[in-house]
């Protein structure tokens, strides 16, 4: 597999960046017409996801929905105050996998893939792998 890192740098505390355009770039230079396509974020405090991206809507109601789920404040023990950060990269998950079909990612019309900052602003390291022939 050959693997490839990008940055990605956030703007606040919470925030989801698309990084599709990334990852067809990797997908279209790697020249593997039929596999797959792992995105990994080695970060604790930050995921990746696969969600709609024609209503920039979508993405508020998920950080909404996310803080609701996971209140920043709380009865948390972890010293560095980041603990609902955590949380939220927990659930959302690190990693992500995209097929590759014709040597282009089969996302859905809709879809398209994220990095999910929840302790930021920050410069995030995003891992894109692709296999296949």
């Amino acid at each position: 597999m050959r693997w490839r890192e990008i940055e990605v740098s956030t703007g606040s505390r919470e925030q989801l960046v698309e990084i599709t355009s990334a990852v067809a770039s990797e997908i279209g230079n790697s020249g593997v017409e039929n596999g797959a396509c792992h995105v990994y974020v080695p970060h604790t405090t930050a995921g990746v996801t696969i969600h709609e991206n024609a209503d920039p809507d979508v993405a508020r109601d998920m950080l909404t929905g996310l803080a609701r789920l996971v209140p920043a404040e709380g009865d948390y023990r972890h010293a560095e105050g980041n603990s609902d950060a955590h949380l939220k990269a927990s659930i959302m998950g690190f990693s992500a996998m995209v097929p590759i079909i014709d040597g282009l990612p089969a996302l859905g019309t809709w879809q398209g893939v994220y990095l999910c900052e929840f302790d930021g602003p920050r410069r995030r390291r995003v891992l894109i792998g692709v296999l296949g022939s």
